[in-house]
């Protein structure tokens, strides 16, 4: 593994930022730290990189300890590379200087380096050029080339896209995946928005308070979270109560696979792309819709069942409904059920 953090705690005084979290990653892999901010996300980025020390637990990067049981290993021996919300680039050097700042230590041919950083970046032509001439997209790419010349064994990035306007992030998400893949250097990066974690991670870490709520693939916390907050902080969701038998669940939507077992009472998650509005009387619940709003790729409905759940529903964009309109709905997969 070449990240492999074991019980590591940071405390602030009385402030518990980083409770006992432990995880691992294998070469390659990209690692989002997800959470809202205080939940110790970046805390745990600075722990790796160095800029913190752990009061607990124990931190390798590429099989060597570089803090814990006594060892400290100094940042700049860690071959770790950082970029920053504001990049961070220096505004008197040109493009390839500024990734040529990060070579001190390089040992072999600095000017051909530099040129291989200019092409993944897609920066050819544009080495000559200062900070202040080059796009927020262009900027980013060129401190993301400064992080990996070196050939770090890791990348760390700290909500590298928030500076960003709403089009260009979708872009530079996976521009920067793709630099990122290419190279095969081990990521970790922090942010706050579910979005940009799905479509970024291999894994997620959602942090709540210092504690490592759940780790897995974004495929496995958006279908299978462990727990109705990281339900809700993941995606949209609906809960409807019910009572489990087995693989089956008995609901205001009648009886409704699962996809584990489970037993007693319990909350189904019904993401809002799981349910399907038909007619009245081919619904297996029946509920009113109370608002409509159209987010261009698709209509989200809201509605009420009779038993006076609120629920989110996704439509098709070209479908019309009304405030007050009687409709059916169908949940036509299996559901998790999660904890009363």
């Amino acid at each position: 593994m070449v990240i492999n953090i074991k019980h590591v705690s940071k405390h602030y005084g009385a402030l518990t930022a980083v409770d006992n979290i432990s995880f691992k990653l294998a070469k390659g892999e990209i690692l989002v730290l997800l959470g809202h901010s205080g939940c110790g996300k970046t805390t745990t980025l600075r722990l790796i990189a160095g800029l913190e020390r752990p009061d607990s637990g124990e931190i390798m990067i590429d099989n060597q300890l570089v803090a814990g049981h006594g060892t400290w290993i100094e940042p700049e021996n860690r071959r770790v590379g950082l970029v920053f919300q504001d990049y961070a680039l220096f505004p008197h050097l040109s493009v390839e200087k500024n990734i040529l700042f990060g070579l001190n230590r390089y040992p072999g041919d600095k000017k051909s380096r530099v040129a291989a950083m200019l092409e993944l970046a897609g920066m050819n032509g544009l080495g000559k050029r200062m900070p202040h001439e080059l796009s927020g997209g262009q900027q980013q790419r060129v401190a993301l080339a400064r992080a990996l010349a070196p050939e770090p064994d890791v990348i760390l990035l700290d909500e590298p896209f928030s500076n960003l306007d709403a089009a260009l992030r979708h872009r530079m998400r996976q521009e920067v995946r793709n630099m990122i893949k290419q190279t095969g250097v081990t990521s970790v990066f922090v942010t706050h928005d579910q979005e940009e974690a799905l479509s970024l991670a291999d894994k997620i870490a959602v942090m709540f308070d210092g504690h490592m709520a759940q780790f897995g693939t974004p495929q496995q916390l958006y279908n299978q979270p462990v727990s109705k907050r990281v339900a809700t902080f993941i995606g949209e969701a609906n809960f409807i109560s019910a009572h489990a038998d087995g693989m089956t669940a008995s609901s205001v939507f009648g009886m409704l696979p699962l996809q584990q077992a489970a037993h007693g009472k319990v909350d189904l998650l019904l993401r809002p792309e799981m349910i399907a509005i038909v007619a009245c009387e081919d619904g297996q619940a029946q509920a009113t819709v109370t608002n409509t709003q159209f987010f261009g790729h698709y209509l989200r409905v809201e509605a009420i069942l009779d038993d006076n759940t609120p629920l989110m529903i996704r439509a098709a964009p070209w479908d019309v409904y009304e405030p007050g309109q009687r409709v059916g709905l169908r949940v036509e997969r299996e559901v998790l059920a999660l904890g009363h």
